[in-house]
């Protein structure tokens, strides 16, 4: 009997709606409010603007996370280690953990190309879709950024 795949999108859409509200606490949790009468001048106000929305209040080191995501033929994982330097990416690496020769395709052709379309960018600004034809893989890899995304928030 051939196991019934469950639907993919559903847990999609319950992964993404997780990643937002952890964003979205993540989010309230590094906005300070100033006390009243602190800090009203211009000097003042311009530092956190500029520090917080250039680098995403995250802090730099190496993070690692294995993120999973859905294929046709089940559930498949892929680690990833990001290092930051003032909030963007400075290096990525993969690691590939196929469970069949379809995903070790994939994952390979993921792998070869990431780190050309995200070192450079900033982590809050991480969206990728489709790399050297590999689609699905990205869904982990972006599950993976969330996980670093919460870990690296300062």
């Amino acid at each position: 009997m051939t196991p019934a795949v469950k639907k993919p999108y559903q847990r999609w859409a319950l992964t993404g709606l997780a990643a937002l509200s952890l964003l979205g606490s993540a989010a309230c949790a590094a906005s300070p409010t100033p006390a009243p009468g602190a800090g009203g001048d211009a000097a003042n106000a311009a530092e956190p603007d500029t520090a917080g929305s250039a680098t995403g209040d995250y802090a730099d080191g190496t993070y690692s996370a294995t993120g999973s995501y859905q294929t046709p033929g089940g559930e498949e994982e892929i680690g990833v280690t990001v290092t930051l330097a003032s909030g963007s990416v400075s290096d990525v690496q993969t690691e590939p953990m196929p469970s069949n020769p379809t995903t070790e395709l994939y994952q390979g052709k993921f792998s070869s190309g990431i780190a050309e379309q995200v070192v450079g960018m900033p982590l809050s600004e991480l969206n990728v879709d489709k790399v050297s034809g590999s689609s699905l893989t990205s869904g982990g890899f972006s599950d993976a950024i969330e996980q670093i995304k919460g870990e690296a928030a300062q």
